[in-house]
């Protein structure tokens, strides 16, 4: 049935997105069978590193990164705590995450405690958990970032760990493309034949591998992240990689190749893995890669709110090929998710998916969601108002449709078809 007035559709397009369930298809979560790579607790989401960033603009001159470094985890969010929290207002996104975070699991962020705060997490239980946050949250599932080529995770990914249905895999490819010698070091030792100069057998070994930890694990996809200076084609070696190893693999795998494009690394290496930046990427390597391979999927994401436009409208160009999604990283403010969710939206219809947490600890799945669906249901109320205005006349069916497909109805059909 029709919604009767303006005021209705607009409360039907926010009740949609809330209350629609949400796919998260790009995280760096890990099942709690991997122990310490899942990251959880008030003590992760306060030495998150946007925060220990953001500490660094405020704490005391005597402050040294080196002196912050050999402090202990709790030691380092106190610090957090004390000069981002109780020294400042908490208002920049990443502070006001954590105390949503806290809001929505029933503890008291108004306490300015953190005693109470530890000693309720000190009481879960990783697996409820959880659980618990992904229905919160409510999300079906998150897809993981699950890397080969990382010595800390390759045990872990070898035994085929207990992995709950909430968690999906992603297989993780950066090292390929940015480092051969370091890529082939971590194949040799898992016994495919990589020699330290790349060649043709050399190639030929990394398709395997690729195609090998596929079957291994079942990823979603194929991701890397790159720098705001990757140009596809170029001399580097990422261009070689690419046309020789993974998009072989792509095609023998039928996985699509994720990229995410924009980051500038370690401008500030003290910070450590806070030390990045962001920088303005050539959108034109995704359309010579569209170009050239027309039969080979591409996730896109990038960094710099500069691409945006551009590579909107790239998108409108490539639909069988060229699937947008996520405010990524320092996109992710609700200032810039609004202007991108609306920009993406006129031009693209549907055909996108808005979001995605690029949670690293998973308590971060119930900030980040809760902010992007107050943004999202604002700007998809005013685009439904303007179809009632243009004589169209929704129901509550077809608005619920649309939020499911720019929260993971249209990546599930992109990958599936």
């Amino acid at each position: 049935m029709n919604l009767p007035n303006i005021a209705a559709v607009e409360r039907a397009a926010v009740e949609a997105v809330n209350t629609v369930t949400i796919t998260d298809i790009h995280t760096h979560l890990f099942p709690p069978s991997h122990g310490d790579l899942l990251l959880w607790g008030v003590d992760e989401l306060l030495t998150y590193h946007y925060l220990i960033a953001e500490l660094f603009t405020v704490a005391p001159k005597g402050l040294t990164h080196e002196a912050f470094w050999k402090l202990s985890k709790q030691e380092q969010a106190d610090l957090v705590w004390e000069h981002v929290f109780l020294k400042h207002g908490p208002i920049s996104e990443a502070a006001r995450g954590v105390l949503t975070c806290l809001s929505a699991l029933g503890l008291d962020a108004a306490g300015r405690k953190l005693a109470p705060v530890r000693k309720w997490f000190a009481q879960q239980k990783v697996d409820a958990y959880l659980e618990k946050v992904f229905q919160i949250a409510g999300l079906d599932y998150a897809v993981m970032t699950n890397n080969p080529f990382a010595a800390d995770e390759i045990g872990s990914l070898k035994q085929a760990l207990p992995c709950p249905d909430r968690l999906k895999t992603a297989l993780r490819i950066d090292t390929l493309l940015l480092d051969w010698p370091a890529a082939a070091k971590m194949m040799r030792g898992q016994g495919y034949k990589t020699a330290a100069k790349a060649d043709v057998r050399s190639y030929t070994a990394a398709v395997k591998f690729l195609v090998d930890w596929a079957k291994k694990i079942r990823p979603l996809y194929m991701a890397a992240s790159l720098s705001s200076d990757f140009a596809y084609p170029s001399r580097g070696g990422s261009t070689a990689m690419l046309d020789k190893v993974v998009i072989p693999a792509a095609r023998q795998t039928g996985l699509p190749v994720a990229l995410m494009i924009g980051v500038r690394r370690q401008v500030n290496p003290a910070l450590r893995t806070g030390g990045d930046g962001v920088g303005v990427a050539d959108v034109a390597a995704v359309q010579h890669l569209c170009q050239k391979y027309p039969d080979v999927k591409f996730l896109v994401t990038l960094l710099s709110r500069v691409n945006q436009h551009e590579l909107c409208v790239l998108a409108r160009k490539f639909g069988t090929n060229l699937h947008l999604f996520g405010c990524w990283w320092f996109c992710n403010n609700p200032s810039i998710i609004e202007e991108m969710t609306r920009m993406r939206m006129e031009l693209l219809g549907t055909a996108v998916t808005l979001q995605h947490s690029d949670a690293r600890v998973l308590d971060q799945l119930l900030y980040k969601w809760k902010h992007s669906r107050a943004v999202i249901g604002k700007v998809l109320a005013e685009k439904y108002r303007d179809l009632y205005v243009a004589g169209w006349r929704p129901t509550e069916e077809e608005i619920r449709r649309d939020a499911r497909a720019m929260l993971g109805g249209r990546f599930e059909e992109f990958i599936k078809t």
